[in-house]
């Protein structure tokens, strides 16, 4: 995925139109309704881009933003309701990168996230997992900057995965490049331990979903995961 995207905002339909249209432009977004979910999420985890509704029901967008800046620079972009010159300035002088009124088009939104990652250089390249970072000569893999506890065999599959990006590895390809050679080894040995690396993989990251099963057919790793 291009990069992670924090939405703020506590009316579910509005949300969900927005992840819908981040997904589909290759992002990979996250959704909370209260702003000091959304202060704790952006402290403890990786983003690259915050979508802040004004009127959440615990407190503002604008709180939200101001405390964001206390400790972090992480793009910003509001939504809302009003379109009052006043809450514009305001925004965008508490450290907002633009401004939406409601209603608006959720491809106008994420047409603004990319233009902002593009102007901030936090834009990913295309050709990159930025999310995973091998060392193979320690035989180790991060995932969002945490070293993942791997096992042999689960870093031998999660590496294959990694060098040919959104490709559908059938079972049988998984057994003969990860276990050439071990014994008592099947297609059950494949999906266990597909199954042991999502768990892993959650525990930095819950929400996300980079193994993708392809039913008939095997597996693959989304490109920008």
């Amino acid at each position: 995925m291009l990069g992670a995207v924090l939405i703020v905002e506590d009316e579910s339909a509005i949300a969900d139109t927005l992840i819908y249209a981040l997904k589909t432009e290759g992002y990979t977004p996250h959704h909370v309704a209260l702003g000091a979910d959304a202060l704790d999420r952006v402290r403890a985890g990786t983003f690259d881009f915050v979508i802040l509704d004004v009127g959440l029901p615990d407190i503002s967008g604008f709180e939200v933003l101001r405390r964001l800046r206390t400790f972090s620079d992480i793009p910003a972009l509001f939504l809302t309701a009003r379109s009052d010159e006043v809450d514009r300035i305001v925004g965008l002088e508490l450290g907002a990168d633009d401004y939406v009124a409601k209603p608006f088009s959720p491809r106008e939104v994420v047409a603004r996230v990319r233009g902002i990652l593009r102007r901030t250089g936090r834009a990913e390249p295309s050709n990159a997992s930025p999310r995973f970072e091998v060392d193979d000569e320690a035989h180790r893999i991060r995932y969002r900057g945490a070293l993942l506890d791997l096992t042999r065999y689960e870093y031998l599959l999660l590496k294959r995965l990694l060098v040919h990006p959104e490709r559908v590895f059938t079972r049988a390809e998984l057994m003969e490049s990860v276990w050439a050679g071990a014994e008592e080894s099947s297609d059950r040995t494949v999906d266990a331990h597909i199954k042991t690396l999502r768990a892993k993989l959650r525990l930095v990251d819950p929400q996300a979903e980079p193994i993708q099963t392809h039913r008939g057919l095997g597996y693959s790793l989304g490109r920008f995961e």
